[in-house]
């Protein structure tokens, strides 16, 4: 059965690599949902690939057209920054499973959306002392590091991912990320139990 697939962790907690490796296995054959933000594109971002890039005028047009499923808004060190899903030609036919990248509040409005059946969540964690490390190199390889806002970014995932949160939202299964082979097998093994 197609489900939609959400990869969510805290920051740095290695989900980018894992999405992409999810994307090119060929034996999961995977569709992505490209999200929306708000936040200015990062050095090596593109266009359509890691997001969809707009602006606050973009985010209410597509809201008031009814298309916004969920977003979340973030009070940064650099302005207001949204990031949202949008029921768009993404999710048209649903002959593939797809998979999509997120938050634990964007995977309970997916599930509010969508119906729980329709979703398999794959939660990904780390050491936040080896996730502050990554967070770190990261943002010191941008042009113009956001040290401020990797800090506040690091705090929240604390609030957001907290241990009652990820019980209310049902989620099961956790993968620690420590050993990058080892956790992406057992994401692939879980996947495709999940979507057979």
């Amino acid at each position: 059965m197609a489900k939609i697939i959400c990869l969510m962790g805290k920051s740095s907690a290695g989900k980018d690599t894992i999405y992409k490796r999810l994307l090119a296995d060929r034996e999961l054959n995977l569709q992505k949902i490209v999200p929306y933000t708000t936040r200015p594109i990062r050095d090596g971002e593109r266009e359509g690939v890691e997001y969809f890039y707009t602006d606050e005028e973009g985010f209410r047009r597509l809201k008031e057209q009814g298309k916004v499923i969920e977003d979340r808004a973030y009070s940064t060190c650099h302005g207001l920054w949204r990031y949202f899903t949008v029921d768009d030609a993404q999710l048209g036919d649903m002959g593939r499973s797809r998979l999509t990248i997120g938050t634990l509040e964007a995977y309970r409005k997916l599930q509010d959306y969508f119906g729980r059946e329709r979703l398999l969540p794959v939660l990904v964690e780390l050491e936040d002392g080896l996730r502050l490390q990554r967070a770190l190199t990261r943002e010191r390889l941008q042009e113009s590091p956001k040290y401020e806002e990797m800090c506040r970014r690091f705090l929240a995932d604390s609030r957001d991912f907290a241990e009652e949160k990820i019980e209310a939202a049902g989620i099961l299964r956790r993968f620690v990320n420590d050993d990058l082979d080892r956790c992406f097998g057992e994401i692939k093994e879980y996947i495709t139990e999940g979507i057979s």
